[in-house]
């Protein structure tokens, strides 16, 4: 799998809270966001 580096504008605070909560349960956040994104295409289907 080619992996895309990508450039993101998200919410400061929201980014710190949730790159914690990865860091905390030991999560990939950039595995995580592809998790999310994942989700979303197959709920489309």
């Amino acid at each position: 799998m080619a992996r895309q580096n990508v450039t993101l504008s998200l919410d400061r605070d929201i980014y710190e809270k949730y790159k914690n909560f990865c860091q905390k349960k030991a999560i990939a956040l950039s595995r995580s966001v592809e998790l999310f994104m994942e989700e979303r295409i197959n709920e489309k289907k």
